[in-house]
């Protein structure tokens, strides 16, 4: 008979693109519900981090709140659908086997199989995440080059902005008129102006708009004198 452990659920996306390639949030879940139920165990969490990098274990909330509900004892084991979902980097992941393997609990990720309750499973787990950190690295490389190649060409070099453009300049007018970042972005929430993303405002989200339209205003100047 399957045993009853306590699972927690944990979803990431980095962007709202994410959802094309089929690692949506949406889909994450309905990866991993099911294996949950056919092992019979219980959801007690479910845990998401949502417009957040992998690069940044120690910046996500989501993730934090499930490895301490783990090292107390409020749930016996971890539940991830894909391994770049959770860590892509050998430090980062080796940091999460560690707390499970110290603290008793399991990890579980689908896409490769693994298992951490057996030591084939850690080593198998080990050696998914170099694989994982070596293509981060790969993919980080070609998109430097890419960046620097559009850069010289005058081109963006990132996603092109997805604010309206009269939003955006109306804050960089706001921010040059002298308004702190955080004056600005009280006003446009209390106008509930939306943001990229439909949630509040922050002064570094100003800011971030701000420095969005300074390159426009650089790549335009770069164009009209080539």
């Amino acid at each position: 008979m399957a045993s009853t452990k306590r699972a927690i659920i944990y979803t990431r996306v980095s962007t709202g693109k994410q959802a094309d390639s089929g690692l949506s949030l949406t889909d994450q879940e309905q990866t991993i519900t099911p294996a949950v139920e056919a092992r019979g165990w219980t959801v007690v969490h479910h845990a998401t981090d949502e417009g957040i990098s992998v690069r940044s274990l120690r910046k996500r909330p989501g993730l934090t709140e499930a490895l301490d509900m783990l090292v107390a004892g409020k749930a016996d084991v971890l539940v991830s659908s894909h391994l770049t979902r959770l860590a892509r980097s050998v430090v980062d992941l080796g940091g999460i086997m560690g707390r499970a393997e110290r603290h008793g609990w399991d990890l579980i990720v689908l896409d490769v199989g693994v298992h951490t309750g057996t030591a084939a499973g850690r080593m198998m787990l080990n050696a998914m995440g170099s694989f994982s950190q070596f293509e981060s690295e790969i993919i980080g490389q070609r998109a430097a080059m890419t960046h620097r190649q559009r850069w010289a060409k005058g081109q963006w070099s990132g996603q092109a902005p997805e604010l309206a453009d009269s939003v955006r300049h109306r804050v960089a007018r706001l921010r040059a008129d002298g308004m702190t970042l955080q004056a600005i972005a009280d006003q446009l929430t209390v106008e509930e102006v939306p943001t990229a993303r439909g949630g509040r405002w922050y002064p570094s989200t100003i800011r971030a708009v701000v420095a969005s339209v300074a390159l426009d205003d650089e790549l335009a100047a770069k164009r009209a004198a080539a």
